[in-house]
């Protein structure tokens, strides 16, 4: 029998914090969807036990702790591309991501205490959760990676509702099925069983029915524009070696010029694809001669550079280039990655970090969603990397493009679990916004998704080749999400919470 004197021992933090480190095995590429349901349950039940907020604080950072820093290890293999300048912060990359990430458990957790009965201290849990969810995406510049919805995405039914909701949507339905079954722990019997049974089948229905029906009406319709996706899998300590930059560009132009029975409308490279500047690099360009000349177009990441006030400012770029290499538009990154392509406070750093920050290019920041439009073609949008990771803010919902393009390079984190999430992340930004997505890396997980999230094709991790596809057209509406964001779902959680604390009695069937 399980002791309900278990939160008060000495043992309790470290089950949390086992508990947090098998709760990464719900998420891509592995959805042990079970390992959730252990995880949070037994959560739930530590947190029903506790009476103090100090208590349950320290219980839910410790989970937080764990599920961050193992589900974020990932992140430090970038470390390890250059081992002997950097690999020594590989520990303390996974420190400071359960450091500061548990925050984000530990603060739910305390809001149970508010709780008068337990129903109300589990919807009070994952309604403050999905809230922090939220704030992860925009605070320090943000961060909404493996959402806790993401875990529904091992099926293409469940992930449907983010058309309503948004990802947010379905991490409140996750958490809130995830974690009941702790309500039983702490009072096992029928009327706790029987709730809690029906209502995981009732949210796991909801999701999988509205899905069904969704798909089932889907309004698809190919269109005959050709998107080719070029992924040659470059080893990140190959991609900038001086001496094999000119190979490297041979390797990409050689993919393009591939023969199939249609010549593409649109040929895409990946994030920093090309080495050379090719809005300035007349030599570069003309070796894009063999690839332009039919009418393609080349959609190609790489590092551009403006001078403003005596300065140069740097951008992470997508370039649009035309027959000749003519540069017909560009998209210029908006939201750059903190401590990879600037580094926050530089300045205040201590002295030893300096010569580390100093490896790290400061960019500066584009404008934001921009739709490029070219005579005769769809209009399309340019997302660079992990833009595609925030829920709401890959488009401009008052000039909408035809598609999306998201170029990437997830070379820096070998085969590990972060291409697989980032390909995640996509999928749920064209089910969210209801718009085909072409996703293109050198190295990661390359493909098409239509706009009901599903794949059209891909190419896999480490794998070197072209892949020709008809793009879809977009939905011919917006869908709810486009229109209400995350208003919707976060009114809903800061409502269940009002009601959940204020609310005097409690006339459920669980105590």
């Amino acid at each position: 029998m399980i002791s309900k004197n278990v939160s008060e021992q000495k043992y309790s933090k470290i089950i949390a914090f086992f508990m947090g480190f098998i709760s990464v095995l719900g998420f891509a590429p592995r959805y042990w969807i079970v390992a959730l349901f252990v995880a949070f349950s037994i959560l739930m039940w530590l947190l029903l036990n506790i009476k103090t907020a100090k208590k349950a604080f320290a219980i839910g950072y410790w989970f937080g702790f764990a599920h961050f820093a193992f589900g974020f290890s990932w992140i430090g293999n970038a470390l390890l591309i250059e081992p002997e300048k950097f690999g020594w912060l590989y520990p303390i990359t996974l420190v400071a991501a359960g450091g500061f990430f548990g925050l984000f458990f530990a603060i739910p957790a305390c809001c149970v205490v508010f709780g008068r009965c337990n129903w109300q201290k589990w919807i009070i849990f994952a309604s403050s959760l999905v809230v922090g969810e939220w704030i992860r995406s925009f605070i320090f510049t943000g961060f909404p990676w493996n959402l806790m919805g993401y875990s529904l995405a091992f099926s293409d039914k469940m992930i449907q509702l983010a058309s309503v909701g948004g990802s947010y949507l379905l991490s409140l339905l996750s958490v809130l099925s995830y974690s009941v079954m702790g309500l039983w722990l702490f009072n096992r019997n029928k009327k706790n069983f029987v709730f809690i049974v029906t209502s995981i089948i009732f949210i796991f229905f909801i999701l999988w029915l509205f899905g069904y029906l969704r798909l089932l009406n889907s309004r698809v319709v190919e269109t005959d524009v050709v998107v080719r996706i070029v992924q040659p899998s470059i080893p990140q300590t190959m991609k900038w070696n001086k001496e094999l930059m000119e190979q490297n560009f041979e390797e990409y132009v050689s993919l393009s010029a591939e023969q199939k029975e249609k010549v593409p409308d649109f040929i895409v490279w990946g994030e920093t694809a090309s080495p050379f500047m090719l809005d300035r690099d007349k030599k570069h360009q003309q070796k894009l001669e063999p690839i332009l000349q039919k009418g393609s177009y080349l959609l190609a990441g790489m590092v551009t550079y403006d001078f403003v006030f005596n300065e140069y400012q740097l951008y992470n770029s997508m370039l649009v280039l035309g027959k000749n290499g003519k540069v017909v538009d560009y998209y210029h990154k908006s939201h750059l990655v903190p401590f990879g392509e600037y580094i926050p406070l530089r300045e205040y750093l201590p002295s030893f970090i300096r010569p580390i920050a100093n490896t790290i290019g400061t960019f500066s920041r584009g404008d934001g969603p921009k739709v490029i439009k070219i005579d005769g073609l769809p209009s399309f949008g340019g997302i660079i990397c992990y833009e595609a990771i925030f829920p709401g803010e890959v488009i401009d919902q008052n000039d909408r493009p035809d598609f999306l393009v998201n170029l990437t390079n997830d070379g820096w984190y070998g085969d590990s679990a972060g291409p697989y999430q980032h390909w995640v992340a996509t999928k749920m930004r064209a089910v969210e916004e209801g718009i085909t997505i072409v996703r293109v890396a050198n190295n990661g997980i390359s493909g098409v998704f239509n706009s009901y999230g599903i794949e059209k094709g891909k190419l896999p991790l480490n794998y070197k080749g072209i892949l020709d596809i008809n793009i879809d057209s977009t939905l011919g509406y917006k869908t709810l999400y486009s229109h209400f964001g995350n208003r919707l779902t976060l009114g809903f959680c800061l409502i269940l919470l009002f009601l959940s604390i204020i609310k005097t009695r409690c006339r459920a069937p669980v105590v």
